[in-house]
């Protein structure tokens, strides 16, 4: 492995960039035209309609946010003639082939130019429909490679995927790609085309009932996402459908290098473009809320454990920096863990402290303006604790609107039929945040060690592409940075 200069080698390149207006994409795209105004251009398949409806997404869910003031004080009045001739958003798709680009003259031109493809595009969500996390995390990823190994320049994919691939295995995770059909609890039967024809049946039984309304079918799927995840080893339908995703690049990559970067938790930003910018609510953020806002009377985890988060930032620099080592070496496969919990681990109670101190000092208005005033909370450190606590609070019956984690408040919140309905909710969420409350698992980063020592040799751009998370301080970091801007962006 070796890296000459970052900047360098972002000079006069071409980049098809997926999921460009989410969280994380949109801050790589920033990040790139803020610092290397010459790369040529950046390609954004997005879904809409045609080009112009592309553009118009574009504009609002990326540009139009404060995550692009830089950008805009740079260039004013010409910060849109900068982006016409930097920036094509294409309408397109990544659950089709060719990313369902319709115009066959806009295909041959993106093969002919393209030379890095960045595959950010993904649905997050633990509880998805499987039929749709598999489209999109799955076989959206195989799509991607298709298109990507028809680029004649092409130097590189880089898959974003995420550390918790691994599942609820314990102890330390190695920086190691997962193999084809290889099951995380050992179980025979893994193949990806077979899962996709599950799901063809079990829609097809579904259409053909006659009581099924669209609720009932979403439920159906989502279940049927849980168990497909649980049979072959893995906690939920997002990781397991992302880990299926790995196996197929590496399976059928060929000679394209590519790059699998793994992120932990992703949180605000810690320095760049500014400190703490923000989209999307994470499970931390639901604790902080819940403490801000007064309706969390306990907490379902253990304080001891340590959470691994990574600012959105360092994963960004880490991304740039992978593709300027990794370009043009044929048949490589790494695989980078972008996390904290062996280089600078952070326990979950400090989530609890930091948002007891910032909403101490910044109290929550509450609809009557009135500020919350903080409390103590209950800490849950089992889940037998859970189901007793929760038995006894609210099953016997139901009375008030305290539950457990603030991600589980939804369920108390809103105006449910009934009672039933509601404990079926907050069950459910629970299972599938039990990995996350209850971490085992650390992720190595010794590759990823090697490749941030690369970057600080060169003392030119050290500063600028820095993804060492020892620089943080995670109590000054969470009270000041990240929970202020989920309170700006978030929280609202």
């Amino acid at each position: 492995m070796e890296l000459d200069s970052i900047l360098g080698f972002l000079d006069s390149k071409t980049i098809l960039i997926t999921g460009a207006t989410g969280f994380l994409a949109k801050i790589f795209v920033e990040k790139i035209l803020r610092v290397q105004p010459n790369v040529k251009r950046l390609y954004l398949p997005v879904r809409a309609l045609d080009a112009e409806t592309a553009l118009q997404c574009f504009n609002k869910e990326a540009v139009a946010k404060d995550l692009f003031n830089i950008l805009k004080e740079k260039y004013g009045t010409q910060l849109q003639s900068f982006l016409s001739e930097k920036v094509t958003p294409v309408a397109g798709d990544i659950t089709y082939e060719n990313l369902g680009i319709k115009d066959s003259s806009l295909i041959k031109e993106m093969w002919e130019d393209i030379d890095v493809v960045v595959n950010v595009a993904a649905t997050t969500n633990f509880d998805e429909r499987y039929d749709t996390a598999l489209a999109l995390n799955t076989f959206g990823a195989k799509h991607v490679l298709n298109f990507a190994s028809k680029c004649v320049k092409i130097k590189l994919l880089l898959h974003i995927s995420t550390a918790f691939v691994s599942g609820e295995t314990p102890g330390l995770i190695l920086e190691t790609p997962y193999r084809l059909g290889k099951a995380l609890n050992g179980a025979h039967g893994l193949d990806i085309n077979t899962e996709q024809k599950i799901i063809e049946k079990k829609l097809k039984e579904l259409s053909s009932d006659k009581a099924s309304t669209d609720e009932l079918i979403t439920l159906a799927m989502k279940d049927l996402g849980i168990e497909r995840a649980h049979k072959f080893g893995w906690p939920n339908t997002y990781v397991f459908t992302k880990a299926s995703a790995e196996m197929i690049l590496g399976h059928m990559k060929g000679n394209i290098p590519l790059v699998i970067l793994r992120p932990t938790i992703i949180t605000a930003t810690y320095k760049e473009p500014f400190p703490g910018w923000i989209e999307g609510i994470r499970t931390i953020d639901s604790l902080a809320a819940g403490c801000g806002k007064g309706y969390l009377s306990c907490f379902l985890g253990d304080s001891e454990s340590i959470i691994d988060t990574i600012p959105a930032d360092i994963v960004v620099n880490a991304m740039i920096a992978t593709m300027a080592a990794h370009a043009n070496q044929p048949s490589c496969e790494i695989v980078y863990h972008i996390g904290s919990s062996v280089s600078n681990p952070w326990k979950y109670k400090s989530i609890q402290q930091s948002a007891n101190k910032y909403f101490t000092r910044n109290p929550w208005i509450n609809k009557k303006g009135k500020p919350v005033i903080v409390s103590e909370i209950k800490v849950l450190n089992s889940m037998a604790s859970f189901h007793r606590y929760f038995s006894l609070r609210y099953l016997l019956p139901l009375q008030g609107l305290n539950v457990v984690n603030s991600a589980l408040c939804h369920a108390f919140n809103g105006k449910h039929s009934n009672l039933r309905r509601k404990t079926n909710y907050v069950l459910r969420m629970v299972e599938l945040y039990k990995p996350y409350l209850f971490p085992k698992s650390f992720y190595d980063d010794l590759d990823t060690e090697k490749l941030r020592q690369l970057v600080r040799e060169n003392n030119d751009e050290a500063d600028m592409f820095y993804f060492d998370p020892k620089i943080i301080n995670w109590d000054i970091y969470f009270e000041l940075t990240h929970l202020p801007g989920a309170v700006k962006y978030v929280f609202k």
